[in-house]
């Protein structure tokens, strides 16, 4: 667990540099601000789809003889 600790470290400190980022504001930006909006995002897209999927689905439909069976 720790080798994969040090590993996620060393990528932030690599994006880091490459951005011009201390650590810490790299890791402000990934936990803080962006995984939550992914997250939002990623909600968001899982009820609009969900309501689609519901519109799509075909409605069961009664026939005349359910109809007369159940009078």
């Amino acid at each position: 667990m720790n080798e994969i600790f040090d590993y996620c470290v060393y990528i932030l400190h690599y994006w880091g540099d490459i951005v011009g980022l201390s650590y810490k504001e790299i890791n402000i930006w990934v936990f803080v601000i962006i995984e939550p909006l992914v997250f939002i995002y990623m909600l968001g897209l899982i009820i609009y789809l969900k309501k689609k999927i519901r519109r799509l689905e075909p409605k069961p439909q009664l026939s005349s003889s359910d109809s007369l069976s159940k009078n």
